[in-house]
């Protein structure tokens, strides 16, 4: 295919040698490769040169991944039509420059794109949404220190587009630390109190370092903000203060909360699942398998970074498989546990259950 269009691909990197060689191979269908090595101390950069990626090597201090963004864009050449941000840990599927020339129109100013952020042992997705970092090269900066989004600043209306075309696969490094999330997401707060999305990100974080009030009180101040009008990011607020809640064992609040989230978002698997879960942990089978059973009416699994993996693996079977057991419908545990089996067949917890179930049967 005749190329109409000059397509860089730009990122930012520390230590990520072990992705260096797959995400060059990904990224080579881009007319050139431009890095910010933020300080490798290993052979990144070594390895990305000899890729014939352009490299530049600066310390961001104090580090904001905003600043970093930018100064990797900076590296850009200003005559490039169009600009796609990846990180070290993804790859795109073959075929995507093609796809994306042919998309791409004069006045196209952004392209949202399939991106599988988790993938099963499989590579089938987990969770799936669009993302929004093919860009046009003059009209956009970062903004915020963390969870930094794409921002327009150009003269005219932005013109975004979307495909289910073109998907870049997440796969991640679970052994890098994001202990510096917590301190720039105080920090982005700070700087943008009235922002919904940072508000909703800071409580998330707290939740995640078991600081259950701070959680509560800070996703609270997303629910009450003007702009938290998005029912999936207000549903899954609702869900993480029950979280914190049944964290304190106080079950009557995290119910409380998990029923003001299905009554936000009664569309997503994801509050009843919750709920399940809460009544699994209190014994209450018959409240189980309900709370199941309306989770799987639910069959569209809508794109959003905001789906839980558990609302569409084995989980919502193994729960059903258990429940029915306590209260001695052995067949029907013996129908989940083989529905949770055929999603999960190498769990060897589903497989000891069987036996279970079967040697009481």
């Amino acid at each position: 295919m005749e190329k109409k269009y000059k397509v860089c691909v730009y990122a930012i990197c520390k230590n990520e040698e072990k992705f260096v060689d797959r995400w060059v191979e990904s990224m080579s269908e881009a007319d050139e490769i431009y890095v910010l090595d933020t300080g490798s101390d290993d052979n990144t950069v070594e390895k990305l040169k000899e890729r014939g990626v352009n490299v530049v090597t600066e310390i961001i201090s104090p580090w904001r991944f905003d600043v970093a963004r930018n100064k990797s864009l900076e590296l850009v050449p200003k005559d490039y039509d169009i600009c796609v941000c990846t990180d070290l840990d993804e790859i795109f599927e073959k075929g995507w420059r093609d796809k994306l020339e042919q998309l791409w129109k004069t006045d196209t100013t952004r392209l949202a794109y399939n991106y599988n952020w988790s993938l099963d042992k499989n590579n089938k997705p987990i969770v799936n949404f669009y993302i929004e970092k093919i860009h046009n090269r003059n009209d956009y900066k970062w903004t915020h220190p963390v969870h930094e989004v794409l921002t327009y600043i150009g003269p005219k209306r932005e013109n975004k587009i979307t495909t289910d075309e073109i998907i870049l696969n997440h796969h991640p490094d679970l052994t890098k630390s994001r202990s510096n999330y917590l301190s720039l997401l105080e920090l982005s707060v700070k700087e943008s109190p009235e922002d919904d999305r940072n508000m909703h990100y800071l409580g998330r974080e707290y939740m995640y370092y078991g600081k259950w009030n701070e959680s509560i009180d800070t996703l609270i101040k997303h629910l009450s903000l003007p702009s938290a009008t998005w029912k999936d990011e207000r549903c899954a607020s609702m869900r993480f203060i029950a979280r914190c809640y049944k964290k304190m064992n106080r079950y009557e609040e995290a119910q409380l909360w998990l029923n003001k989230a299905i009554e936000e978002s009664p569309y997503l698997r994801d509050s009843y699942i919750e709920m399940a879960l809460l009544q699994y942990e209190l014994s209450n089978w018959k409240k189980t398998i309900h709370y199941c059973k309306e989770a799987l009416k639910i069959e569209n699994h809508a794109k959003s970074y905001i789906n839980e993996p558990f609302s569409w693996n084995e989980t919502p079977y193994d729960l059903l498989a258990i429940a029915y057991y306590h209260l001695k419908e052995k067949k029907q545990a013996i129908c989940n546990i083989d529905k949770a089996i055929e999603i999960n067949p190498t769990n060897e917890r589903l497989i000891n259950n069987k036996k279970i179930i079967e040697s009481d049967l």
